[in-house]
C-alpha cells in the first residue's frame, strides 16, 4: 500500500498549526508535509516532528506574499533576487528539519511580460536552485497547477513540466505530480504516471470535484493506488485535500484500503 503523508496546511486546520503534528500522529500518519515553515522557527517545527516521531517529506520554497495573492515568484523576471534569497532560506530550514526535497511554485504570469521571458526566467531560476540544492543533497520539484483554481498559473501541464526538466538538465530536478490538478487539466492519470515514473519524485492527492478526500468524487483512487504499487512507486503521497467535514471523519478512506 502507498505511504501517505498528512498535509498540515489542509488537514486538521481547525487547530493552530503547531498542534496539528500530534493530531496527525494520533491518526496513524508517519509523515507530514505542508506549504511553508517560515512563519515559525525551524527548531519549533523540528521539536514537534521529534515529539511525534514524524518525518517531514516536503515543503515549498518561499513563494512571495501568499496572503496578498502570490502563488510563487519563480517565473517573474522582476523578482530573481528575491527568489534566490528564498532558496537560501529554504535550505537553512531543510538542514534543520531533515526534509529531502523542496517544491518550487512557478507563480502566476505577471501582466505585460512575454511568455518566453517568463519561461526563460523560470528555467534560469531552476538551474540556479537545482545547483545550490544539490550541494546540500536536496531534490528540487516543480508542480503543475490547474488554471481553474489559480488562473494564470505559469506551469499547468505535465508535458510542460517535463519539457522544462529536459531544458534545465539537472539530475536532482523532478516533477511533483498532484493528481487533483492533473485531473482538472488533462486527465489520463494512469498512463501519465506510469510513463513518467522516473521523473516523478512526489505525488499529492485530492478528489474532484471539490478537492475533498478520495472517494468523494470521480477519481478512481483504488485503481491508482494499485497502479502505484504495481509500477514500484517508492515516494510518499501527500494528502493535500480539503476535508468534507472534519479531518478525522474523512480518514475512513485510508482504513478501507487495508
Amino acid at each position: 500500500m502507498p505511504q501517505f503523508a498528512a498535509n498540515l496546511t489542509m488537514l486538521y486546520n481547525e487547530v493552530p498549526f503547531l498542534e496539528r503534528f500530534e493530531l496527525a500522529a494520533n491518526s496513524g500518519f508517519k509523515a507530514v508535509e505542508f506549504l511553508f515553515p517560515y512563519a515559525y522557527e525551524a527548531a519549533e517545527i523540528k521539536n514537534k516532528l521529534e515529539q511525534n516521531q514524524l518525518k517531514l517529506v516536503l515543503h515549498n520554497l518561499p513563494a512571495g506574499d501568499w496572503d496578498a495573492g502570490d502563488r510563487g515568484i519563480a517565473c517573474n523576471p522582476d523578482r530573481v533576487e528575491e527568489f534566490r534569497a528564498g532558496v537560501a532560506k529554504a535550505i537553512e530550514y531543510a538542514k534543520v528539519l531533515g526534509v529531502p526535497q523542496l517544491n518550487c511554485l512557478a507563480g502566476k504570469m505577471p501582466p505585460g511580460i512575454s511568455e518566453q521571458l517568463l519561461h526563460d526566467t523560470f528555467v534560469e531560476n531552476l538551474q540556479f536552485a537545482a545547483a545550490v540544492l544539490k550541494k546540500s543533497q536536496l531534490k528540487l520539484l516543480i508542480e503543475p497547477i490547474n488554471t481553474f483554481d489559480i488562473p494564470g498559473f505559469f506551469l499547468s501541464t505535465t508535458q510542460q513540466a517535463l519539457d522544462i526538466l529536459s531544458e534545465v538538465d539537472a539530475d536532482n530536478l523532478f516533477v511533483q505530480y498532484d493528481i487533483y490538478h492533473a485531473q482538472r487539466m488533462e486527465g489520463e492519470l494512469s498512463n501519465t504516471i506510469e510513463k513518467n515514473l522516473s521523473k516523478i519524485a512526489h505525488i499529492q492527492l485530492a478528489d474532484n470535484p471539490g478537492r475533498n478526500e478520495p472517494g468523494t468524487g470521480e477519481i478512481n483512487y483504488p485503481h491508482l493506488f494499485k497502479l502505484l504499487d504495481r509500477i514500484g512507486y517508492q515516494g510518499w503521497i501527500g494528502c493535500e485535500y480539503k476535508p468534507a467535514t472534519t479531518t478525522e471523519a474523512g480518514l475512513s478512506w485510508i482504513q478501507k484500503l487495508n
